[in-house]
């Protein structure tokens, strides 16, 4: 049997922690945080009791739907911490009834119809990384998940307009597989590539690795084909257009609740021969920041410019923890990229940065390593590598929250926010930590990553998290940010922060544009807007 994805760890079965893994795992958490520490075994699939499926699929459907234990385990949520705590728990309250695998658009038009006319939630999923509840099954008297990971193909290849046409369900290491024979690649990368696919990162607006200019599946996308309950959606391809709004603007971000992406043609490049790489280290974290700021309007567009903040850098790139580091690197396929990386160093020094010119790392087609030495590599190793989940129900806290703000604001915005959030975390939980970087950088502001985690009780792990999570949408929000960058919105980031985010009168219109797609209101109901 090929190797599954894991109903409970982030990642394989395969690469799932072992218990001699927890229990070391354990002994650490135990001598670090002064409390006792104890490793669960490892859960058996077997001994969970699912709430039996209340619809049984009809005998033309039957071929690609599934109700055994596993299916409807693997997708009864996404992968944060608070689904891989359940599921690690065997807690599954809400499991979807039917879990299908369509092959074709023909099986998926009949499973979506199946759902449009009995009125069961149909659920979109991808990979199933979603981290903000946005795979999970509603609370519905029914409910489908329809799994698109049997539409796995780069169909097409444009190489005169640089456009591929590739299906929704391509994991991202198997469509870069397909496209690296003709020389290309999309170049996206988000961290969660392994296990996620095209059509979930066009439906929640993903971010991928490079900090600058093309990132966004945004700025991928030519056209989208999407199946609504009411028909298809197709955009015309094109290199732009002003003849109003955009269609496959309304389809980005969509989150699953206008229809399913089947495939889309997306923007592709060559594949990056010529690359640069520098580590620039400041004593002062605002210092750093602002040298971040000069380097991105000088338009320099490097593929990768963020900063760890201090406790950043001392935990994932081995510094000392007093110093920030600004990462720098560029990449391209037909030019050097010694020029580039030359006038962005030279911007970081002039900021007060500090670094050795043999810490500047170039590669002229070669094909030498770059980014993989000194503290630029201990990051790379460590932004790369995620942990399963060795740690999961110990008692351990720990997540991330995203967001963007303009350069006139952020240092108020930074200040503000690790104020409210350490005393939240000094609240609820043993030695809190919170540290920042950026994941993205424009001319008009920056995307900090903040990252946190403590020692809370064990069984309690849940409860805990959800009062610093609420207290971090509040106060993301009340201090002008965004409630999410590149990790979407789902039933996470609803209540306090979305929805008072955004205008009442927006989410009137998608509304109005979902009672026209979506008559019965089956698709993904509760995110993004009420059922």
């Amino acid at each position: 049997m090929a190797d599954r994805m894991s109903f409970w760890a982030w990642g394989l079965e395969s690469e799932e922690p072992t218990d001699a893994d927890r229990n070391a795992m354990a002994n650490q958490l135990s001598e670090r945080y002064g409390v006792e520490v104890t490793a669960k075994p490892i859960p058996d699939l077997a001994d969970a009791e699912l709430r039996p499926p209340r619809i049984t699929p009809p005998d033309n459907l039957a071929e690609f739907c599934f109700t055994d234990t596993y299916e409807r385990a693997r997708h009864a949520g996404g992968a944060h911490f608070t689904d891989r705590t359940r599921a690690f728990n065997l807690d599954f309250p809400n499991p979807p009834d039917v879990v299908s695998h369509p092959r074709t658009e023909g099986e998926l038009e009949a499973i979506l119809d199946w759902c449009h006319e009995g009125g069961h939630a149909a659920v979109p999923f991808g990979a199933g990384s979603s981290v903000v509840w946005g795979v999970a099954p509603p609370d519905t008297p029914t409910s489908v998940t329809i799994a698109m990971d049997r539409f796995d193909q780069v169909l097409e290849i444009d190489e005169t307009s640089r456009a591929a046409r590739i299906q929704a369900g391509v994991y991202g290491p198997a469509l870069e597989a397909q496209l690296k024979p003709s020389g290309h690649t999309l170049r996206h990368f988000p961290q969660s590539f392994r296990f996620s696919t095209l059509g979930g990162w066009i439906a929640t607006r993903s971010g991928g690795h490079y900090a600058t200019n093309h990132t966004h599946i945004d700025d991928f996308v030519e056209s989208i084909r999407m199946l609504t309950p009411n028909g298809w959606w197709e955009s015309r391809r094109l290199p732009g257009s002003g003849a109003g709004p955009s269609p496959d603007r309304m389809v980005i971000g969509s989150e699953g609740i206008l229809g399913i992406i089947s495939e889309a043609w997306m923007r592709i490049q060559a594949r990056p021969t010529f690359r640069a790489t520098a580590g620039v280290v400041f004593d002062s974290w605002y210092a750093g920041t602002d040298a971040v700021r000069q380097i991105v309007q000088a338009k320099l567009w490097p593929a990768n410019l963020r900063i760890l903040d201090p406790a950043e850098a001392g935990r994932a790139a081995g510094l000392e923890g007093d110093q920030a580091l600004v990462i720098i690197a560029f990449e391209s396929a037909e030019l050097s990229q010694a020029a580039a990386i030359a006038a962005a160093v030279e911007i970081a020094r002039g900021a007060g940065g500090h670094i050795d010119d043999d810490n500047i790392v170039i590669d002229d087609g070669t094909g030498s390593p770059t980014g993989h030495e000194g503290a630029v590599g201990e990051w790379r190793r460590s932004f790369i590598g995620v942990d399963p989940g060795t740690a999961t129900s110990m008692g351990v806290l720990a997540d991330t929250f995203e967001t963007s703000i303009t350069w006139d604001r952020w240092p108020d915005f930074d200040a503000t926010v690790r104020e409210e959030m350490g005393r939240v975390l000094a609240e609820v939980c043993s030695k809190g930590e919170l540290s920042c970087r950026f994941t993205h950088v424009y001319p008009d502001g920056p995307a900090p990553y903040y990252t946190w985690s403590g020692m809370g009780r064990q069984g309690s792990e849940i409860s805990m998290w959800q009062e610093v999570k609420d207290a971090a949408n509040e106060v993301v929000v009340r201090a002008g940010g965004t409630s999410t960058h590149h990790h979407a919105v789902g039933r996470m980031h609803r209540p306090n922060a979305y929805d008072v985010q955004r205008p009442d009168l927006f989410a009137d219109s998608i509304r109005a544009v979902k009672r026209t797609l979506d008559p019965n209101g089956i698709l993904n109901p509760g995110v993004l807007i009420d059922p």
